[in-house]
């Protein structure tokens, strides 16, 4: 009997069933993996009762996987979701961060070869393993990001298509006192509190659906901004820029709001697909295209940069605090 992650599952497809493996960034996220020792956790596996031999053994991030049976094609390169967005973005020394905007927002800070301490609501991950040595990083996740923009244009029907809601946005020049918490399914990072619920406060007679459409922006990038504190609590240190990717990125007016509540720049590639990209040049790694990370070329030469601007932040953020508290009493009002 096998079991594992979906990486190990796919690579034993494509290998025709010759190798099962995986490697640290898939495998630190099945609470079955110990960060200090970089393999399997026996205690772990004993506790949750899962038999050590029927996992995958683990192996760099880039190497040797095998070869796709039907094809003959060598395997050179496996690397999670959010770490290989991190990686394609070029993000291979501590400090450097990215985030990426999906249906959630996932914000991850490379922290070099130390285990990360775990700090207010941020999970400490592996980034990826090269050889011997592994890349530590900080992850801190917020569960609905372009999942807000989706929910106002299909199901209140605010707009015909995501594109649209950026010119809607900024049909008006702020949102008024509307702040919007899109605590569908409870709010992340740094709160984690799965009975949060989404609410919208400030709502006047003139409140239209350019506020709405704005607010929802000023969301997302508040979201993002309570991440960054709390990672940049843990580290003791601020951040430098942000690199951004993931579809919602293509909207100039959120990266704009995100650069005036973070107080730093923003920086988008020209590619948006982060992840695929970084899975590519880990594979390029692993087939002795390059010698380190270093030397492979880079992402993208044509990165689009949104300087902090004169939004008002400071009232904005205090009222999202506000409403954030409230989101998070409404089942337990005791709070």
């Amino acid at each position: 009997m096998f079991a594992g992650t979906i990486d190990a599952w796919l690579l034993w497809k494509l290998t025709g069933g010759q190798v099962f493996a995986t490697e640290p960034s898939n495998a630190s996220r099945t609470m079955l993996f110990d960060l200090g020792t970089g393999d399997w956790s026996d205690e772990l596996c004993a506790l949750l009762r899962v038999p050590r031999a029927c996992l995958p053994e683990i192996r760099p991030s880039a190497g040797d996987f095998g070869q796709v049976a039907a094809t003959g094609w060598p395997v050179t390169g496996i690397l999670g979701d959010q770490q290989a967005a991190l990686f394609g973005q070029g993000c291979f020394d501590a400090g450097e961060a990215k985030c990426t905007y999906g249906t959630g927002a996932f914000l991850l800070m490379n922290c070099g070869t130390r285990i990360p301490a775990p700090g207010k609501g941020i999970l400490g991950t592996v980034a990826w393993r090269l050889g011997e040595t592994t890349t530590y990083a900080l992850e801190g996740s917020v569960l609905v990001s372009g999942a807000l923009i989706q929910w106002l244009g299909e199901g209140l029907g605010l707009f015909d298509s995501l594109a649209d809601v950026e010119n809607l946005a900024r049909s008006v020049e702020d949102a008024g006192e509307l702040v919007i918490v899109p605590a569908f399914a409870g709010l992340g990072t740094p709160h984690w509190d799965p009975e949060a619920r989404g609410l919208m406060i400030g709502i006047t007679r003139g409140t239209g659906p350019g506020q709405i459409a704005r607010a929802a922006l000023q969301a997302m990038a508040l979201q993002v901004r309570e991440v960054q504190l709390a990672m940049e609590e843990t580290m003791g240190s601020r951040f430098s820029n942000l690199r951004v990717d993931g579809g919602a990125a293509a909207n100039d007016l959120l990266l704009e709001i995100q650069a005036s509540l973070c107080g730093i720049e923003v920086h988008r590639p020209a590619n948006l697909e982060a992840t695929a990209v970084g899975a590519f040049r880990m594979a390029m790694l692993g087939a002795k295209e390059a010698a380190t990370p270093a030397e492979l070329a880079p992402m993208t030469t044509e990165d689009s940069v949104f300087p902090p601007g004169d939004h008002d932040v400071e009232g904005l953020w205090e009222r999202w605090c506000e409403a954030v508290q409230r989101s998070r009493g409404w089942a337990n009002p005791a709070r």
